[in-house]
């Protein structure tokens, strides 16, 4: 969550608890009191696990392109120990040497087939590496996504608390209620590595 999102979450809560200051001290009051004070904690820890996240995506990223780019390296120089090889083959089949340069020409045509196949083997690694980076993003990007979900299910939560506050409406009460069950689930999918994902809302949200 960014600093901006920070802040104007943190400006709802206040203005949510200004209003429920200006009411009476009834226990429908307080108790709405106690469940936006619950949701804004919920939603802090969540909000730091998110940052943590975004981070090691991040990160993971950041080695995924450039394990791609010593991959491509890797193919271009196999590239050119291929094309040095064959050059070097249609020499020995077209030209006249003499036993020892033809030796020469063929030693260095198995070299350079040799380093083909090593830049080859090594590709592969690589490719199975800068993939497996690829994975650990995707899997975070679904944890993030959840985190983002739950922040925007606790902001609509905290809103209608308000307006509970102000209305006395005990229906949007439980339907805020709701909301913050719902961010509350999508979190904990996020803290414990759960798959649940919603992709409607987060089709909605993106």
């Amino acid at each position: 969550m960014s600093i901006t999102g920070e802040s104007a979450m943190s400006e709802i809560a206040d203005s949510v608890q200004e209003a429920i200051e200006e009411k009476s001290d009834s226990s429908f009051h307080s108790v709405i009191a106690v469940l936006v004070a619950l949701t804004a904690t919920i939603m802090a820890i969540c909000n730091i696990k998110d940052g943590n996240i975004v981070q090691a995506m991040a990160q993971a990223q950041a080695k995924s392109v450039d394990t791609w780019a010593f991959y491509q390296a890797k193919s271009t120089k196999q590239h050119m120990a291929e094309n040095m090889g064959e050059q070097l083959n249609i020499q020995l089949t077209t030209g006249t040497f003499s036993p020892a340069a033809r030796t020469l020409l063929e030693g260095k045509i198995k070299q350079y087939e040799a380093e083909a196949k090593r830049y080859d083997k090594e590709k592969e690694d690589i490719k199975k590496e800068a993939e497996g980076y690829q994975q650990q993003y995707d899997a975070l990007n679904v944890h993030d996504d959840q985190f983002d979900m739950a922040e925007a299910c606790f902001t609509v939560a905290i809103a209608m608390y308000g307006i509970t506050a102000l209305t006395r409406k005990r229906w949007l009460l439980v339907f805020a209620i709701v909301l913050a069950g719902v961010g509350t689930l999508l979190g904990l999918a996020g803290f414990l590595g759960w798959s649940f994902h919603p992709d409607w809302l987060a089709k909605l949200l993106g």
